[in-house]
């Protein structure tokens, strides 16, 4: 199991981080067209996009952080521990539900470009939608699987300052 961990921890840190900078792309530059523009349908939908943009900085800037410690010291590390990959996952996790959530009741669930014309980026906001998800799904899955390493750690005499792999 531990070598799955050691394969695993970068392609998935990885892969929430591209999606992470490709979210930050989207909402950098919807928040320029709005701030430029002014052509915000409302000061909600304004809001949320900054709001995504922080989340996703927040994301790329700690998972980096997360993944460059792993690949130099899988285990022994604070940063390496399942309870601090616990801690910045679940606040992550929750501020990426929140963000998720937040433009989607913004947006109504989904936008159809066709008939929804008073949202002047349609598709882009569509795309900002479904990247907050699937890095919360990404997360979920991620924050599953560090609790089982958590017990696995525990059980074993190591505790939550166990790593996610053994020494």
């Amino acid at each position: 199991m531990d070598a799955a961990v050691r394969r695993g921890h970068p392609i998935v840190f990885g892969a929430i981080v591209l999606f992470s900078i490709i979210e930050m792309c989207i909402a950098a530059w919807i928040t320029a067209r709005y701030n430029s523009r002014h052509d915000f349908p409302n000061s909600g939908v304004r809001a949320r996009v900054r709001y995504l943009l922080f989340v996703s900085i927040w994301t790329i800037l700690f998972g980096t952080i997360y993944m460059i410690m792993f690949l130099v010291s899988s285990s022994g590390s604070l940063l390496t521990s399942v309870l601090s990959h616990w801690v910045f996952l679940t606040i992550t996790w929750i501020l990426w539900l929140a963000a998720a959530a937040a433009i989607t009741q913004t947006l109504g669930g989904s936008l159809d470009c066709r008939i929804d014309t008073k949202f002047v980026y349609c598709g882009q906001l569509n795309a900002l939608e479904g990247f907050a998800w699937l890095i919360w799904v990404l997360l979920t899955f991620l924050l599953a699987f560090v609790l089982y390493r958590g017990i696995v750690a525990a059980r074993k005499g190591d505790g939550l300052r166990g790593g996610l792999v053994s020494v």
